[in-house]
């Protein structure tokens, strides 16, 4: 797995757990009364964000080490989820 694989494999990682995590601990407007004029009710009152981006990046890591690990040390590929037989023929490495 080269340098760039293994970033892209972080963020897809950093976002799932970031759109994970969004919808946690929301307070509403409709559910705190105060609805703003020209908004939705739904709209959330304080979301929280850089609370919810230091969870997700902490949480990323956490899942990328191993994952990253099980990659660089050949007992995990991606010829051991290449179901179809697809990538055994040397069209793609």
């Amino acid at each position: 797995m080269a340098i760039s694989s293994a970033l892209v494999l972080y963020a897809v990682i950093w976002f799932l757990c970031l759109f994970v995590l969004l919808p946690l601990n929301v307070t509403t407007q409709s559910d705190s009364g105060k609805i703003s004029a020209g908004t939705a009710p739904s709209a959330p009152v304080n979301p929280q964000l850089k609370v919810k981006v230091r969870w997700a990046t902490f949480i990323a890591a956490i899942i990328w080490l191993p994952a990253t690990g099980l990659i660089w040390s050949g007992i995990f590929s991606i010829e051991d989820i290449d179901v179809f037989g697809l990538w055994g023929d040397g069209r793609y490495g």
